[in-house]
């Protein structure tokens, strides 16, 4: 079985270990969520990661809001990546764009944003970051096929924009509650026309998403990231297993390069999961890489690939204050630990000040 360090084919890219990066939101970019010289350093850090799966970017205003998180949409956003980008190449890595719509998670309070869009008029539950604080969240309304239509046009700009940025290649965040995720999972999508209903229908705007990306980039520049063994953001699904293991087959047949499976454990740090893993269908239903992630050491890690569970682990939590993780693993060295104080607080406090081990 592989090692967390052997080098692996994902897709087109040649990743020099099995340690990958995951998309961490940090909120380090300008409110007008333009991309900054900070966040030069921060990746430049870490780029010892076989892949950096970087932070969750909007594709259109309407579909990002959490302040100060970075977009993929306009000219001045593209210029502000070609420095990261060129950063960590430059230190030997590769970095692939994840593509953000929020759905219905997006509050209107942001500017130019207006009533949120979903699967369904839903409301998320909780309440909304905005630049005011904390406020309840709105109802979204349906989206109408036009809309669906207009959606696929931003991901295809957003995947030419990370083109031109300098990644080399996007992944679909299609996880956690986000729009994917709302039109996937039965308790947000109650919609009656193509859209809804089946699985074959409630997996069609990720089919879509896919192969409209693809075609920009190439399949084998694409991966996609799935949640599908817990409520996230209040969105669920009473038979996650043939879903996702039909999600799962559509996308090895659009050919995307791997599949990235956030799967809590029975006790990891966002609680236990409600039911066993999904993943092992979803890789049975895969050709591409298999990556799983969360609440993954090392050690858990290397036992997960030793029992051909997984292909690569990508790690989230440890790669905030190790950004030297790769070696650390290596060489069985001890992490630092993370001030969760600091997550989203701008600046480089928290951020791009973490030293790698001596």
């Amino acid at each position: 079985m592989p090692s967390l360090l052997d080098p692996i084919r994902l897709g087109a890219l040649d990743a020099r270990n099995r340690v990958l990066m995951a998309p961490l939101t940090r909120a380090r970019a300008t409110r007008d969520h333009v991309p900054t010289a900070l966040m030069v350093d921060y990746y430049a850090q870490r780029a010892s990661a076989g892949l950096i799966i970087a932070e969750a970017t909007g594709i259109s205003p309407q579909g990002l809001g959490w302040p100060y998180a970075p977009g993929i949409w306009n000219p001045e956003q593209v210029e502000a990546w070609r420095p990261i980008t060129a950063a960590v190449h430059a230190a030997g890595g590769l970095i692939v764009s994840q593509l953000w719509h929020m759905g219905r998670v997006v509050h209107p309070s942001l500017p130019g944003r207006g009533q949120p869009v979903s699967s369904s008029a839903t409301t998320m539950p909780g309440l909304a970051r905005t630049y005011e604080g904390k406020a309840p969240h709105v109802e979204a309304r349906a989206m109408t096929e036009d809309d669906i239509r207009a959606v696929l046009d931003d991901y295809r700009r957003a995947a030419r924009h990370a083109r031109e940025a300098g990644f080399d290649g996007v992944q679909i965040h299609a996880a956690n509650g986000y729009l994917i995720d709302q039109f996937l999972r039965d308790n947000a999508n109650f919609r009656t026309d193509r859209y809804g209903g089946s699985i074959e229908n409630r997996i069609r705007l990720l089919r879509e998403v896919a192969t409209a990306v693809a075609d920009i980039v190439g399949p084998d520049r694409v991966s996609v990231r799935l949640s599908p063994n817990e409520e996230r953001q209040g969105v669920n699904d009473s038979d996650p297993e043939p879903l996702f293991e039909a999600a799962a087959a559509a996308l090895s047949e659009i050919g995307v390069a791997f599949l990235e499976v956030r799967e809590p454990g029975f006790e990891g740090t966002n609680g236990k999961a409600e039911r066993p893993p999904v993943a092992p269908r979803m890789r049975a239903a895969f050709r591409g890489a298999f990556v799983l992630n969360s609440d993954y050491d090392g050690a858990k890690g290397q036992a997960a690939l030793d029992a051909g569970e997984a292909d690569a682990i990508s790690f989230g939590r440890p790669f905030i204050a190790n950004p030297d993780l790769p070696r650390r693993i290596a060489d069985g060295l001890p992490l630092a630990a993370d001030d969760t104080e600091t997550w989203y607080v701008g600046g480089a406090r928290g951020y791009a000040d973490y030293p790698p081990a001596a």
